[in-house]
């Protein structure tokens, strides 16, 4: 068996990546959901809010709106601050 042990910098950043991921995902599947399911209908029957077609507002202007407050509380509950300097021995 090797038991090399892996350093805890490279296991947080693996996890961090992931949830970057994860919300790059989130966000695909937001725009992707509003922009493709109410923006598939004749532009003469669209609704609109503040003067954008609603498939717009909601995917583009709501959709930023979330995305940018999740990776801020995410960023703030999830991260940690990691040393970037060599823990190891210095012989």
């Amino acid at each position: 068996m090797n038991s090399t042990k892996v350093d805890k910098r490279f296991t947080i950043a693996n996890k961090e990546a992931l949830i970057g991921v994860g919300l790059a995902i989130l966000n695909f599947i937001w725009w992707f959901g509003f922009a493709y399911g109410l923006g598939h209908k004749d532009p003469k029957d669209y609704t609109y809010i503040l003067g954008f077609p609603a498939w717009f507002f909601y995917s583009c202007i709501i959709g930023f709106l979330l995305m940018a407050s999740l990776v801020i509380i995410i960023v703030k509950v999830f991260f940690t601050d990691v040393s970037l300097e060599d823990e190891g021995d210095m012989n």
